[in-house]
């Protein structure tokens, strides 16, 4: 019992400081996706960014679509802009900037390379 405790107080400042985490990028950005801050982004801009139809109405007898913008074919500064202001029902979530890269990330190169992946 003596050395377990010992082994453990030598290594626990390694662990402190290591480079592992318990999740990955994939699953991070994942999860950032489904619930950034109670509304997920999947529910009006669909699985894969590939936006989403919200709502049919009918305004002054005429039919309506209220339909969440495809977001997987932005550039970086354009989907950082785009979470940072608030437009047409889009929420202002105050994402760190890590936050953003990781759902960045999430729509334009993880769900892509599990695209090419499906294709095969």
């Amino acid at each position: 019992m003596k050395h377990q405790i010992l082994l453990i107080l030598l290594l626990f400042p390694f662990a402190l400081f290591s480079d592992t985490s318990f999740i990955t990028d994939k699953e991070y950005s994942s999860e950032l996706y489904k619930n950034p801050r109670g509304i997920g982004c999947h529910s009006c801009h669909g699985k894969k960014g590939e936006g989403k139809l919200i709502a049919s109405y009918i305004h002054k007898g005429k039919a309506r679509n209220f339909m969440g913008p495809i977001i997987n074919n932005l550039d970086i500064e354009r989907f950082s802009k785009a979470l940072n202001t608030r437009k047409d029902g889009m929420p202002r979530y105050f994402l760190t900037k890590k936050e953003i890269e990781m759902l960045f990330f999430y729509v334009n190169i993880n769900l892509k390379k599990v695209e090419e992946v499906d294709e095969n």
